[in-house]
């Protein structure tokens, strides 16, 4: 399991990965061709992934993607330490707070 600030990205099996998945939106790559995971609505910074892999979106508003990397690969933010993952798939999960009347993703 490793945390990024407010990203959760835990290991998962490849036989535990759902059948029905849809690609996330293709903005969830930035300009310089990042995989990201949390953009900061604050600072702009972003938990992001470089290089090659799959960012795929589970159901609902709160749903948690899956990462694919077939390679490995690692996670970068300008405010935190370069996380290492290896080659597999993960499920990434942003922290979430209660604030009366509704839940949210924590901001950024």
């Amino acid at each position: 399991m490793y945390r990024q600030g407010d990203v959760l990205i835990m290991a998962l099996e490849e036989s535990a990965v759902p059948s029905n998945l849809v690609d996330a939106p293709g903005e969830l790559r930035d300009g310089r061709g990042r995989l990201v995971l949390a953009l900061g609505e604050v600072t702009g910074h972003a938990h992001a992934v470089p290089g090659p892999g799959r960012l795929i979106k589970e159901g609902g508003v709160f749903g948690p993607m899956l990462l694919h990397l077939p390679d490995g690969g690692r996670v970068v933010h300008e405010e935190h330490a370069v996380i290492p993952l290896p080659k597999g798939w993960f499920r990434v999960v942003r922290q979430r707070e209660y604030a009366p009347g509704a839940i949210r993703v924590v901001a950024d």
